[in-house]
């Protein structure tokens, strides 16, 4: 699984937001290599014009790591019958992404421990180092 870089919420999904996004992205110094979109007609203009080097891949299922993810997030949410603000979405989207990233071992926080137990070490060494 790829690392989530970074989170967007918009009302809408034209070239406005695509530009917003990846700029927002990109600004945390991560370049890809390969990006997995759906067939949204702004992602291939706004990706062209930010990351021309990047393969921009819109096969059918090419996306399905993110739709999981998606999925998992959903789960979560369905029990709390949605969320009220944008802003209240924008913080449980940001830490269900941090908390995905934690489990893959995309930061350098408890990578010594077993997948299972990965995820509270890390809490126990970010809580040492606060």
């Amino acid at each position: 699984h790829g690392q989530v870089i970074d989170v967007w919420l918009s009302t809408r999904r034209d070239l406005t937001a695509a530009r917003a996004f990846f700029t927002r992205a990109l600004a945390t110094g991560a370049v890809p290599v390969k990006v997995a979109t759906d067939g949204a007609p702004a992602y291939p203009r706004v990706l062209d014009e930010l990351i021309a080097g990047a393969l921009h891949d819109t096969e059918q299922y090419a996306n399905n790591g993110v739709e999981a993810d998606h999925g998992r997030l959903k789960a979560r949410l369905r029990p709390m019958r949605g969320l009220k603000t944008f802003r209240s979405t924008r913080i449980l989207a940001t830490g269900h992404a941090f908390i995905q990233n934690l489990k893959r071992s995309h930061y350098d926080i408890a990578t010594h421990a077993p997948v299972h137990q990965r995820l509270p070490a890390a809490f126990n060494e970010l809580a040492l180092a606060i």
